[in-house]
């Protein structure tokens, strides 16, 4: 197969790794992951977040194992994108299930789009229900649409994201007190770097319904998501988070936690 990447034809050969699954995970819980289909396009990394240095079985065959001596998701993320051999990445949890449709789309749409580097898609729960408000159409990524966006659900070009540098923010996401954000701030920083992204009504996954985000309204909720907005808007973040709370369909939080999280206090 023949494609035009950054200008240049290039040629894919049979053997060539065209999808990496970053899969990030504790000592604990490698035994729940949950692995699509096996082949010779696709390649397996288990990231596991070990700092206490527990002992643990890891018997699955045809994966690399990358044990981290360190906490933190994001942290994760990033040895994804350090030791991806693929093409395309596409970032899991030992809770999810992928789709092989969705997984096929969306590497389609890369295949034909070369001046794409990141794709979000559709996560639904184990109901078959999605699990949040999507958009119904195709949409270009921008800084103010991508603030929900899940890693689960994020396929990105490996080549392209390398050579703008590009990483997760280790001071968000789980595993640290900030966390959540860390996919939103990715996405600013790719954007802002020049990189281009869009968002397809796809279904990539199925995830739980329970996650970091069902802690909507708490102290510790609204301080970190104001360190997001700091982070990704600067001095412009008091409007942004004001805006964020009148938009948002979660509820309300209260006239003093709303007027905290706007001045970022």
């Amino acid at each position: 197969m023949r494609n035009q990447i950054h200008g240049h034809l290039m040629t894919m050969t049979p053997n060539e790794v065209v999808l990496t699954f970053g899969y990030s995970t504790l000592a604990n819980r490698v035994k729940n992951l949950r692995l699509p289909e096996k082949n010779t396009a696709r390649e397996f990394i288990v990231l596991v977040q070990n700092p206490q240095e527990e002992s643990y079985v890891f018997d699955i065959p045809q994966t690399k194992l990358v044990e981290l001596k360190s906490r933190g998701v994001a942290k994760s993320r990033n040895a994804a994108l350090k030791h991806a051999t693929g093409k395309y990445l596409i970032f899991g949890d030992d809770d999810i299930t992928f789709d092989e449709a969705g997984l096929a789309h969306l590497v389609e749409y890369f295949e034909s789009h070369p001046e794409c580097s990141i794709i979000m898609a559709q996560t639904t729960d184990e109901t078959g229900e999605l699990r949040k408000s999507y958009p119904l159409k195709k949409q270009v990524l921008t800084k103010f649409n991508s603030a929900k966006a899940a890693t689960y659900e994020m396929m990105v070009r490996v080549d392209a994201i390398r050579e703008k540098q590009i990483n997760f923010d280790e001071s968000f996401g789980a595993g640290v007190e900030n966390f959540l954000g860390d996919e939103y701030i990715f996405i600013a920083d790719a954007l802002k770097s020049g990189l281009k992204g869009v968002y397809l009504p796809v279904r990539v996954a199925i995830h739980p319904k329970e996650s970091s985000g069902s802690t909507w309204g708490t102290r510790r909720d609204l301080t970190a998501r104001s360190q997001v907005f700091t982070r990704v808007f600067g001095s412009s973040a008091p409007l942004f988070r004001a805006l964020f709370l009148l938009k948002s369909r979660k509820g309300s939080v209260g006239f003093m936690n709303a007027a905290r999280f706007i001045l970022g206090r």
